[in-house]
């Protein structure tokens, strides 16, 4: 039987809609796969830090410009303090409180200091050149790392300075807060106590951290929002 023309034509033009159609879905559901792929990866992002696991990992540039790595002291006790030259807490802590010789006191014990400065450029203590001018105003021999983007200081959740971390030759955060319980410099009626130096001298000795959270007190970190 012959077919009409107009109909054949007009068959022919579903077929092809419908091969159109068809690779139309499939370029689309490779299309909207796509996406997930992409975002796989922010699964490896790491965690925020959280006493009694494993310590965030990072890497920071000194004042050298040098890359200081986290995971390079693997296998040694760490304080972390997060620093403002400017900020009033940290130059009382600095110039006669207890962080004026304390960072090379415990280096002599191979325990490791670090400064990290997470404020944003223009902001107060912030910059290359004004760390750099600390390093000889509060006589520091231990390195300070700039983090301006203010990653690894959300990261650490690190609120004030000097806000102050303890990590353990594990890698294991074991403390985190205040650098002691005298915010204005004068002991409570309960005592004087150095919650830094009570957490190293808890590792050292292989027990439990007696007191391994406190609030941080100070300024605030001066983050770019």
């Amino acid at each position: 039987m012959r077919m009409n023309p107009i109909r054949s034509m007009w068959l022919g033009l579903v077929a092809v809609m419908g091969i159109v159609g068809s690779l139309g879905v499939t370029a689309c559901s490779k299309s909207s796969a796509e996406p997930r792929a992409l975002v796989e990866p922010a699964a490896a992002v790491e965690a925020a830090a959280e006493v009694g696991k494993a310590a965030p990992g990072f890497t920071l540039k000194d004042l050298t410009g040098a890359d200081v790595s986290l995971a390079s002291f693997l296998g040694k006790t760490v304080v972390l303090e997060w620093f403002n030259p400017d900020c009033p807490f940290v130059v009382r802590t600095h110039n006669e409180g207890p962080l004026k010789t304390m960072a090379a006191d415990v280096a002599k014990d191979g325990v490791v200091w670090l400064a990290v400065n997470s404020g944003a450029p223009g902001k107060q203590g912030a910059g290359l050149e004004r760390n750099k001018a600390a390093l000889a105003e509060y006589n520091l021999a231990h390195p300070v790392l700039l983090d301006e983007s203010g990653a690894v200081g959300k990261l650490y959740n690190a609120r004030n300075t000097p806000g102050m971390y303890v990590i353990d030759a594990a890698g294991v955060l074991a403390y985190a807060g205040a650098i002691d319980n005298a915010p204005r410099g004068t002991a409570p009626e309960e005592g004087y106590r150095n919650h830094v130096s009570e957490a190293l001298a808890d590792l050292a000795a292989k027990r439990p951290v007696r007191v391994a959270e406190t609030k941080q007190y100070g300024c605030g970190v001066k983050y770019a929002q």
